[in-house]
């Protein structure tokens, strides 16, 4: 690869960096989250969120204190407002003045999750930590789809929490003479993939698992990139409810690319998601 082209290759990737840096310190980005609290058939307070919280056979609902306001879409609500139910895996965003009040289906269970610009962790990010872009790590595969989409169950990084996907196919690429099978899940836009998986680096010089986004062509021809490799918001706090590899997303290689493990990390009391499941207690938040 000539010098041109070498360089041509990190700027590009040093751009897609710097994007990726905005969009989470973005002051509502997942670095802003301050609590998440589980919510049941009995009404909970969320912290730094107005009014009292709950779910029941209308979806997710809240009750605002006289004085407490959200905007919905634009629009100033008060008293009993029913946010309604939501889909497998989608968020929808309240303001509470500068705070978003995140309501979100995770696990077959609702959740709201505050987003404070003023977050500690916000401000305390230096940014994230990466190996040096480099070409080894980018390679051409290909998407190979299932006769018929897959169910796929993995763990969440929370105990009790299970995700569930549809899994489209499996990525394959071949890296420096071996070939290597990635199970995909469906990603954000149309036709995008999203794979998560772990490698010889996890757990030591990266987080134990990470996730790349991938497009792939009609043919199924896919740009595999590994510099491109991101952390998932669990790598930076507790407050997430992320998905894990499937157990065969395990790369036997040091994959060296990427984002490393931050160097700054936010923590928090787990939720007891047990008792609230059983309607036992109040679900704590963290």
């Amino acid at each position: 690869m000539t010098s041109t082209v070498q360089q041509t290759f990190a700027d590009e990737w040093a751009a897609w960096h710097q994007d990726r840096e905005q969009r989470l310190t973005d002051p509502h980005g997942f670095l802003a989250v301050t609590s998440l609290t589980w919510l049941g058939e009995r009404p909970v307070t969320a912290p730094g969120a107005p009014g009292r919280w709950s779910a029941d056979d209308r979806g997710v609902v809240v009750v605002l204190a006289e004085g407490e306001e959200l905007l919905v879409d634009g629009t100033a609500v008060h008293g009993e407002h029913v946010v309604g139910e939501l889909g497998l895996r989608e968020s929808r965003l309240l303001l509470a003045g500068e705070v978003a009040v995140e309501v979100a289906e995770r696990g077959g269970r609702y959740v709201v999750r505050v987003r404070d610009p003023r977050s500690p962790l916000l401000a305390a990010h230096p940014g994230t930590p990466t190996f040096p872009a480099d070409p080894r790590w980018a390679v051409t595969g290909r998407f190979v789809p299932f006769d018929a989409p897959r169910p796929t169950t993995v763990p969440g990084v929370l105990e009790g929490v299970e995700h569930v996907y549809d899994a489209p196919g499996t990525v394959e690429f071949t890296l420096d003479g071996t070939d290597h099978a990635l199970r995909a899940f469906p990603g954000h836009g149309d036709g995008a993939l999203t794979v998560l998986f772990s490698d010889a680096t996890s757990g030591d010089t990266t987080y134990p698992f990470r996730s790349l986004h991938l497009v792939p062509d009609a043919d199924g021809t896919v740009e595999v990139d590994l510099n491109r490799a991101v952390n998932l918001p669990c790598a930076y706090t507790d407050l997430a409810t992320c998905p894990t590899p499937p157990a065969e997303n395990r790369l036997p290689i040091a994959v060296e690319a990427g984002e490393r493990t931050p160097t700054v990390r936010g923590t928090a009391r787990p939720t007891d998601y047990g008792a609230v499941l059983a309607g036992q207690s109040e679900p704590s938040t963290w």
